[in-house]
């Protein structure tokens, strides 16, 4: 049976990259999430393979409940992917984890520009589009050469979706600008001819930001892509589009709307604010 779970967790793996589309690190992600859990996991043979997850909650118990319940999704989409394909496989103990919802900090716009000022030609292009476009680092990673115009850039993002992102003139002039010094071949941020990795971008980006007393990550900057939109009175269907989200209610756990902002939507909203009565 163990041998049988290690080939479906290949496979497993397999179809997280290349059907859903997803990250080398989110697949590497939950590799580990899988092989963690199956040291602890008792397995249980009746009309069906059991899998007991109460051991592993117990010495995972420790942790917050945002890590737990990311571990715990892991192992279930697993189990999922094997009933899809007909095996009769079922969790024990797998209560759901009550995680409360949190958003990253926006980065201030003077801050940005702040880390603009100091950034080198490429770390400084790093930020233009990731705040210009609020792209995720594994779509940055992965943005090729072929996919930029002068006014334009084709994303490919989670599950393989493809959308199509305006370009600023300042992104596009950079762009320009870094094409002329660093003679990129294939990717826009590549070394040898290989693009760079999440790692090695989400590494220059911190780095950058710590030199002004900031701790900023890529899904930071992207969050402020859409917070500074949302607060200058962009729609929230076209920051969802821009962003890539399927559904507005993903986008609105990633934005959060200035009070000042509310309190303006709310006053040229109501009918009784224009002087109707």
């Amino acid at each position: 049976m163990k041998n049988l779970l290690k080939l479906y967790k290949l496979s497993f793996l397999d179809y997280l990259s290349d059907i859903r589309g997803y990250s080398d690190l989110t697949v590497k992600t939950y590799a580990m999430a899988i092989d963690e859990a199956f040291l602890y996991i008792n397995m249980e043979k009746e009309s069906s393979l059991i899998l007991n997850l109460n051991p592993y909650r117990l010495k995972i118990a420790h942790l917050n409940s945002k890590t737990i319940s990311k571990k715990l999704s892991s192992l279930r989409s697993f189990v999922k992917f094997m009933q899809d394909r007909g095996e009769k496989i079922m969790l024990k103990g797998d209560a759901p984890i009550k995680v409360a919802k949190t958003l990253p900090k926006p980065i201030s716009y003077e801050h940005i520009l702040e880390a603009l000022e100091i950034a080198e030609l490429q770390d400084k292009l790093m930020i233009m589009v990731l705040y210009t476009l609020g792209l995720r680092i594994s779509e940055l990673s992965s943005l090729r050469l072929d996919a930029i115009s002068s006014q334009w850039i084709r994303v490919v993002g989670k599950g393989k979706k493809e959308r199509e992102l305006p370009l600023l003139d300042k992104t596009s002039h950079l762009i320009e600008l870094y094409k002329h010094e660093f003679s990129p071949r294939v990717f826009l941020f590549e070394k040898n001819g290989a693009k760079l990795s999440e790692n090695t971008l989400r590494y220059k980006l911190t780095t950058l930001f710590k030199k002004i007393g900031l701790h900023v990550t890529p899904h930071m900057l992207r969050h402020s892509y859409a917070t500074h939109l949302l607060n200058s009175d962009a729609r929230i269907a076209d920051v969802s589009e821009l962003f890539g989200h399927s559904s507005m209610a993903t986008t609105q756990i990633y934005t959060k709307l200035s009070s000042n902002l509310k309190m303006k939507n709310y006053q040229s909203a109501h009918p009784l604010s224009r002087g109707d009565r």
